[in-house]
C-alpha cells in the first residue's frame, strides 16, 4: 500500500491477482480483500452502491445539503455535515473513540433530522448496501456511525491484507513501535493476509492482535521469509488456525512442514515456494487426515506426490487445484483419481503434460464433479469435451482458457450439458460463430466468457440474445464485439452484466 508522504500514487482502487485493494491513509492499514466470485464480482466491489430510499424526504431533499448523490459514501458524509479528513484511517488502525469526529448534536438540521441521520435502526439497514471501501470510509463520519459500522456482521467474508511497513509506526526517537489492532479486533476478523513478514513481525502480531490466539481461522502469507521456526511457532501458539496459505515463501523447507502442519488444518494452499515438492505433498498427506481443500502450484511435483493421500483424505478432500504442476502427466491423473474419488472441484490449471486420456480418467472416475478447470492445457481437444459432456452430467463451471485446439464440434459436445451454469472460452482461437450456435440451446448457462476469441464476428455474437437466462457475458478483447453490438445487449438482454 501506498503512503501519500512517500510520493506514492495509486488509483483507489486496484484488482491485483483477485484482491481488492482499499487505498491506504498515513498511519492506517488500508487493504482488504475479497476472494470469491468471478473477476467481475470482484471488480464490482469498487463500483458505487446502489442505496435504498428510506432517508425521509424532508432530508433528501434539504436545499442547504449538497447531496449529489446517495450512491456514494461521500455524499453521506455531506448528509453528516463532515466529510473525511485527507489524513483519516479508512480501518480504523491507530484511531481512537476520542479522535475528531462531530457528535450528533453538531449535525445540521432539524433535531428531527439530526436524530435520523444516526438512527441505529436506519443505518443498520443502509450499511448493508455499501462495499467494503465504502464502509472504511463512512466509519470516519462520526462516531454513531462507526459504531454502527464496527459490528462484525458487516465485515464476514474480508480479509485485511498488512504489509510489514505498515506493522509499525516510528517514534520521534527513530524506534518503532507495533501498531495497535484493536479496530480489526472489534470488527472481529478472522482471518488475515501478511505480506513480506518475517518471524519477529509474526510474533508480534501474535502478540499484539487480541484474537489472535483462539479467534483467527485463516491466515494467508505472501511473500514472506518466514522460516521453518517461524511456521512452528505461529502454528503452535494460533491454536484456531484451519486455513493456512503460503505464497512465495522461499525460506521455509519440506522439513519445517513436517514439524509445523496439524491436524486440525483443513484448507491449506501453496504457491511459489521453491522448497516445495513431493516430499511437501507426503507431509500434507500424513499429517492433515481432515483435509477438505489442496490448493498446490509447484514446478517439482511428479506423478509419485499424488498417490501419497491416504484413505482418509479419499473421503473428506472434495478440492484439488493444481496449478502450473508442469511434471503432472496422466499418470499422476491416475494416482489422484484413485487417491481422491469424491472430488467436487478439481483444477489442472497449466498442467501442460495433460492430456485427453487424462480428461478421459477424471470424466469417468470423479463423476461428483462440479467445478473442472482444464485452461492453458495445450494437447486438450474437442475429443476431452466429448468424456467431460458423456460422463460429468453434475458439472456447473467448466475452465477451458487458452484451450487453443478446441474447436465448434468441441463445442456441440458441450451443448448437451444442462447443469452447466458458467463456461469460460477465454482465447480459444479457433472458436467460430457456428460453434455458439451451438450453445443457444442451452438454457441453464449464467456465465460466459469469450474474451479474446478472434474469429467471432458481430453477427455471430448478436445471436447470444436468445440466452435470456444469461447474467454476466464477457467480450474483452473480442474484435467482434461493437459499440453497436453492447448497444443490441443492452435493448434485449436487460439483466446480463456485459463486460466490454
Amino acid at each position: 500500500m501506498s503512503n501519500p508522504r512517500n510520493g506514492d500514487t495509486k488509483p483507489p482502487c486496484l484488482p491485483r491477482n483477485g484482491l481488492v485493494k482499499i487505498p491506504t491513509q498515513p498511519n492506517g492499514l488500508g487493504s482488504a480483500s475479497i476472494t470469491k466470485g468471478t473477476p467481475a464480482v470482484k471488480n464490482r466491489l469498487c463500483q458505487p452502491s446502489s442505496v435504498p430510499a428510506i432517508l425521509s424526504p424532508a432530508l433528501a431533499h434539504r436545499s442547504d445539503l449538497p447531496i449529489p448523490s446517495l450512491a456514494s459514501p461521500l455524499s453521506l458524509a455531506t448528509l453528516a455535515g463532515v466529510s473525511s479528513p485527507p489524513g483519516a484511517s479508512l480501518v480504523g488502525l491507530n484511531t481512537s473513540e476520542s479522535s475528531e469526529q462531530p457528535s450528533p448534536e453538531r449535525l445540521p438540521g432539524s433535531p428531527s433530522e439530526r436524530q435520523l441521520a444516526v438512527d441505529e435502526k436506519i443505518l443498520n439497514r443502509l450499511f448493508w448496501y455499501f462495499s467494503a471501501c465504502e464502509k472504511c470510509v463512512l466509519a470516519q463520519v462520526c462516531k454513531a456511525w462507526r459504531r454502527v459500522l464496527y459490528q462484525p456482521k458487516f465485515w464476514v467474508g474480508l480479509t485485511p491484507v498488512l504489509h510489514t511497513k505498515e506493522l509499525y509506526n516510528v517514534l520521534p526517537g527513530g524506534e518503532k513501535e507495533f501498531v495497535s489492532l484493536q479496530g480489526f479486533a472489534i470488527r472481529g476478523f478472522d482471518g488475515f493476509c501478511l505480506v513480506g513478514v518475517s518471524d519477529l513481525d509474526i510474533c508480534e502480531f501474535i502478540d499484539n492482535y487480541p484474537l489472535s490466539k483462539k479467534g483467527v481461522k485463516s491466515m494467508s502469507l505472501k511473500r514472506s521469509t518466514i522460516t521453518d521456526a517461524g511456521l512452528e511457532v505461529m502454528l503452535e501458539q494460533m491454536q484456531g488456525v484451519v486455513r493456512l496459505e503460503l505464497s512465495g515463501c522461499n525460506d521455509f523447507t519440506e522439513a519445517g512442514l513436517w514439524s509445523s502442519l496439524n491436524a486440525r488444518i483443513t484448507a491449506l494452499s501453496v504457491s511459489d515456494c521453491i522448497n516445495v515438492a513431493d516430499d511437501a505433498i507426503a507431509a500434507i498427506s500424513q499429517l492433515l487426515p481432515n483435509l477438505t481443500e489442496l490448493n498446490l502450484q509447484a514446478y517439482h511435483v511428479t506423478d509419485t506426490a499424488l498417490a501419497y493421500f491416504t484413505a482418509k483424505q479419499g473421503y473428506t478432500t472434495h478440492t484439488l487445484r493444481l496449478n502450473s504442476c508442469w511434471e503432472i502427466t496422466n499418470h499422476g491423473v491416475v494416482n489422484m483419481v484413485h487417491s481422491l474419488p469424491n472430488l467436487s472441484v478439481l483444477s489442472l490449471s497449466g498442467c501442460s503434460k495433460v492430456t485427453d486420456d487424462g480428461v478421459e480418467l477424471v470424466a469417468e472416475n470423479l463423476r461428483k464433479l462440479r467445478s473442472l478447470d482444464l485452461s492453458w492445457c495445450p494437447r486438450i481437444t474437442d475429443m476431452a469435451l466429448e468424456y467431460i459432456a458423456c460422463d460429468l452430467h453434475k458439472l456447473e463451471e467448466l475452465v477451458l482458457d487458452r484451450c487453443v485446439r478446441i474447436t465448434d464440434t468441441g463445442l456441440s459436445y458441450l451443448s448437451t450439458m444442462s447443469s452447466l451454469r458458467s463456461l469460460y472460452l477465454r482465447w480459444c482461437c479457433q472458436v467460430q460463430d457456428f460453434g455458439l450456435k451451438h450453445l443457444l440451446s442451452m438454457g441453464s448457462l449464467r456465465l460466459l466468457s469469450l474474451a479474446g476469441c478472434p474469429l467471432l464476428t458481430t453477427t455471430g455474437l448478436s445471436g447470444l440474445v436468445q440466452l435470456q437466462e444469461l447474467e454476466e457475458l464477457e467480450l474483452t478483447n473480442c474484435p467482434g464485439a461493437t459499440p453497436e453490438l453492447f448497444k443490441y445487449f443492452s435493448q434485449h438482454l436487460p439483466c446480463c452484466m456485459v463486460i466490454e
